[in-house]
């Protein structure tokens, strides 16, 4: 029993985590659009205690392991697991959402059927650089709340996401990929500009982030 307790503790409080940022997004949402469900992966050379600070241009909601005032301080696996120095439990990834007022950039982008979704997410995430573990977990968040839409229109972030939500890792890391997605749902294809992306390479102590925004 103790050992099925271990799984269903994290799994309920991601749940409710859930449940949180789906409240906030609703009372909130005229405000800006939410960063939903940032998730960040740890994956050091070799067992190392790391410290992960968030400077978030926004209202912080859920955090999972809970954020404190000194940010998160883990002890990360070359596997990605860690184990949260303040209540000693083990974590898959360091998790966050909030409020911002961002102005998303849009200006380039893809355009693509709901029902198309799944495949064109598990094909750009895998070129950027995510694992089929990590690009799954974010298909598996995103894609119920985009595949039912006529057309999404769908642009990954830069600099508009990465110098609002600035991490400071210590000790620092070798490579960072942050993989930030804004969509907004359209009733019928737009033209835009497509988007060019970039591919990403693993390299010593690498630190991966997912997450995305829905904008009106």
């Amino acid at each position: 029993m103790k050992k099925h307790l271990k799984w269903i503790i994290p799994v309920a409080a991601v749940l409710i985590c859930g449940i949180v940022a789906f409240a906030i997004w609703y009372t909130d949402y005229s405000r800006g659009p939410a960063a939903a469900k940032p998730v960040i992966y740890l994956y050091p050379e070799e067992r190392m205690e790391v410290n992960v600070k968030l400077d978030f241009n926004g209202e912080l909601g859920c955090t999972y392991p809970a954020y404190s005032e000194n940010g998160w301080t883990v002890t990360a696996n070359p596997d990605g697991t860690l184990i949260n120095s303040a209540d000693g439990r083990e974590y898959s990834y360091l998790f966050w959402d909030g409020i911002s007022n961002v102005d998303y950039d849009i200006s380039s982008g893809f355009v693509v059927k709901g029902e198309d979704t799944e495949k064109f997410l598990q094909e750009k995430l895998a070129y950027m650089g995510l694992t089929p573990k990590e690009y799954n977990e974010f298909i598996v968040y995103w894609l119920p709340l985009m595949q039912d839409n006529k057309y999404n229109l769908i642009a990954f972030q830069g600099e508009t996401y990465t110098e609002n939500a600035e991490l400071e890792i210590t000790p620092a890391p070798d490579s960072v990929l942050r993989v930030f997605m804004a969509f907004k749902p359209l009733d019928k294809p737009i033209e835009i500009e497509e988007q060019q992306l970039s591919t990403f390479e693993r390299h010593g102590f690498t630190v991966v982030e997912w997450g995305g925004a829905e904008i009106s």
